[in-house]
């Protein structure tokens, strides 16, 4: 008897322990830590190694934010431009190796810190909820200065997943490349409750950490977190999606790409990278990475192709792993 009441209060102790740690956890995941640096020296050797040149290009938000990025040209542009976006407490520059491999097929880049990222304003991330809107901006400023043939995303970890809810808002973005994205706020905060070991124990035993921060983080940021949902934005509108996720990733694991895939409307492939770590599948196997995304790409220019027996079939929805 002695223990099962010691055992229960272990219990309500961890619970609660959890739900405070949560509650004061929630509203910093608002404010990231600027963590990594502009990568100077190795964006000089990128642009000397394809021949691309790159200006700065400022877009002020909608709400009156200011964005600072660049726009990076081929030495032959194919009039195709990719907005590129990084992962969180990253910079523009944390997509230089994508941004290598489009401009050396001819694609053009929009390389942008993300707000309250690197250079650029706001106060508050909000990993889509207000960034779709800013992507809208940034589209807005880049066909007022360019002529763009066709316009694609691609973006890393929260990129990916604020590159997807961009597509739902902006019908200009034909396709995007989306690299291990969240499928929801709140799904992903199992995750990180279950302290990258088990998101069932981030649904169990640390569920109150899970509930007590996704409401302090409501309160604070002022969205409800289960509507910032890459799930969500690619049933809403069905553009192209390629979805990329790694087997060994314990921190945004593939079952949210798996799921953002079964919702998916629109032509959709998913490529699961066996061994690939959290935004590594570049690392892990550069060729297929390459080949991957340029076939995506170059794919959504060409025609669909009916399948037999189906009026809008497409030939290009596929689910591959190797």
């Amino acid at each position: 008897m002695r223990k099962a009441a010691y055992a229960a209060g272990v219990f309500i102790f961890l619970e609660l322990a959890a739900a405070l740690i949560g509650r004061a956890i929630g509203p910093g995941v608002l404010h990231p830590m600027r963590l990594d640096r502009e990568r100077v020296a190795e964006t000089q050797a990128m642009l000397a190694r394809t021949g691309a040149m790159k200006e700065d290009f400022d877009v002020r938000a909608a709400d009156g934010v200011e964005l600072r990025g660049w726009k990076v040209r081929p030495p032959s542009p194919n009039g195709d431009w990719v907005l590129l976006f990084h992962g969180v407490s990253d910079n523009r520059t944390g997509v230089l190796g994508a941004a290598e491999i489009l401009l050396r097929h001819g694609y053009s880049v929009v390389m942008m810190d993300s707000r309250a990222h690197g250079q650029s304003g706001g106060e508050m991330a909000t990993y889509g909820w207000k960034e779709r809107y800013d992507a809208v901006s940034i589209t807005n400023a880049l066909y007022a200065t360019e002529e763009v043939s066709h316009l694609y995303a691609l973006g890393v970890s929260m990129g990916a997943a604020i590159a997807l809810q961009s597509a739902a808002v902006e019908p200009r973005i034909e396709g995007v490349i989306a690299e291990d994205p969240f499928a929801d706020l709140r799904e992903v905060s199992y995750d990180y409750a279950g302290l990258h070991w088990s998101p069932w124990l981030g649904k169990t035993l640390l569920r109150p950490a899970s509930i007590a921060g996704m409401a302090a983080l409501a309160r604070a940021g002022g969205f409800r977190p289960d509507d910032v949902s890459p799930e969500k934005a690619v049933a809403a509108r069905p553009f192209a999606v390629l979805l990329i996720c790694g087997t060994s990733d314990r921190i945004i694991p593939c079952r949210h790409a798996e799921s953002i895939y079964r919702a998916a409307r629109g032509p959709k492939e998913l490529w699961i990278v066996p061994g690939a770590q959290h935004a590594s599948a570049l690392g892990r196997d550069l060729a297929g990475y390459e080949q991957r995304v340029i076939s995506f790409l170059q794919e959504q220019e060409a025609p669909a192709v009916p399948l037999e027996g189906t009026r809008r079939g497409l030939l290009r929805m596929r689910h591959q792993e190797q």
